[in-house]
């Protein structure tokens, strides 16, 4: 692994859908530069089918996809993260583990493909807008600067990725 790799770890609370696409993208797309990890305050076991059938459609490896526990990256042999993202709101509100090595986090909230309902087609949108909108916020990423730019200034720019199209985030209201 090259020096300047960078871990991130992507949270969702299922880690069977959005979670799996962040770290499937960034593998795909982040090069030698970038390691992604994904994982599950309360894993399903298993990753959604359709999940693997639109990273599949799109050219995107999913060898070695699983669901699993962010237990896993919490102990002291795990590798230790430069950035954690939560994926889902749930993930974004518990308590989560301390992690080794103080990574940045940030919250890049999508709506959940998995809990749509209804015909096969609005299901297969649901996952097709989450890839999208998941691929967006790993190109913007792995786009920035991270080794010239300051902390407050990342910070920022994490947050703003986060605010993205499809983002989960509510505008406030102006009265």
């Amino acid at each position: 692994m090259p020096a300047d790799t960078y871990n991130v770890l992507f949270l969702c609370t299922g880690n069977s859908a959005r979670s799996i696409l962040g770290e499937a993208l960034l593998n795909h797309l982040g090069g030698e530069r970038f390691r992604g990890f994904s994982a599950g305050s309360f894993p399903k076991g298993s990753v959604h089918p359709m999940a693997l059938s639109v990273l599949e459609e799109n050219g995107v490896p999913t060898d070695g996809l699983r669901s699993k526990s962010w237990d896993e990256f919490a102990g002291p042999s795990a590798p230790p993260m430069n950035f954690v993202f939560t994926v889902c709101d749930n993930a974004a509100g518990e308590t989560c583990p301390i992690w080794p090595g103080r990574p940045m986090t940030a919250h890049w909230g999508i709506e959940d493909p998995a809990a749509v309902d209804g015909p096969e087609f609005r299901r297969r949108a649901a996952f097709e807008d989450a890839y999208r909108f998941m691929r967006n916020r790993v190109e913007a990423f792995i786009s920035l600067p991270l080794a010239s730019i300051d902390q407050m200034a990342l910070a920022a720019r994490l947050k703003g990725i986060g605010t993205m199209d499809g983002s989960t985030l509510r505008a406030p209201q102006v009265a």
